[in-house]
């Protein structure tokens, strides 16, 4: 059975730096690949990014590439998704999914999903 639990979420100023962590069930990382969605208040869900479990392959949405890391740890079963120079409108609920593949067009479709952990970004 899968299960997905997020940590790691917390408050931090713009500019900031946090990394948030998916600890999966066992095997779960062998046969899915991991994703990372996001939904703020009043907005629809926001595809972040996933990685491959095949081949470690990532992809991003446009709105983080370049100050988002996904990565994962299969022997500890945990994906990680680091986020840096922070800002306001990166402020949700982020979620970890899982899904056989990384499909880009379809960011947001996962059949696994974790209870979500609170990023706030404000002065």
């Amino acid at each position: 059975q899968v299960q997905l639990a997020e940590s790691g979420g917390g408050s931090v100023p713009p500019g900031g730096s946090l990394r948030l962590s998916c600890a999966a069930s066992t095997f779960t990382l062998d046969f899915y690949s991991i994703g990372w969605a996001r939904q703020a208040p009043g907005k629809e869900r926001e595809g972040v990014g996933c990685i491959s479990s095949r081949d470690d392959s990532t992809f991003y949405a446009d709105s983080v590439k370049g100050r988002f890391t996904i990565s994962q740890d299969k022997n500890n079963h945990v994906v990680y998704l680091e986020m840096t120079s922070l800002r306001s409108e990166d402020t949700a609920v982020y979620y970890c999914a899982a899904r056989p593949w990384c499909n880009p067009d379809k960011p947001t479709e996962y059949d696994y999903w974790g209870q979500g952990t609170q990023v706030t970004v404000s002065s």
